[in-house]
């Protein structure tokens, strides 16, 4: 039967793997613009990299509300859906770094910091999201 998730059991589900979030920003227009990240859990927070021109980054930097989503499509399915507010930041050693370790959970250590290299240049942003609210839930087909 599907169960409620703890803060604690989807903080766990969220840093597993290298499952790909659904990231919802907002268009200038209102309507929503989806697109998958890669991101890690900084205690709190989810942090993920995104390009300053790009829908993402400038829907981020006039309007910080966002949605991700992470689901596991094997049986029995579970899924977290997060809310909550982005803050930006251009120093670009902090983007090196934090593309360096989301590299290591997706591409592995070894090309961490080759990642980092590439994703840690001017132009980039670090997105650090304060989670407001979630909802999640775990083995749906139980």
């Amino acid at each position: 039967m599907a169960q409620k998730m703890t803060k604690d059991q989807w903080h766990t589900f969220l840093s597993e793997g290298t499952r790909t979030g659904k990231l919802a920003t907002v268009r200038a227009d209102g309507s929503p613009h989806l697109a998958p990240v890669w991101f890690l859990m900084d205690g709190d927070e989810l942090v993920f990299n995104t390009g300053k021109e790009t829908v993402k980054g400038r829907n981020l930097a006039r309007d910080g509300r966002v949605a991700l989503c992470v689901d596991d499509e094997r049986p029995p399915f579970s899924f977290v859906v997060v809310h909550g507010t982005a803050e930006l930041s251009e120093d670009l050693a902090a983007v090196r770094h934090w593309a360096a370790r989301i590299a290591a959970r997706y591409m592995g250590e070894d090309r961490a910091e080759e990642y980092g290299a590439r994703n840690g240049v001017p132009g980039e942003l670090l997105v650090r999201v304060r989670i407001d609210k979630a909802v999640a839930v775990a083995d749906l087909a139980d």
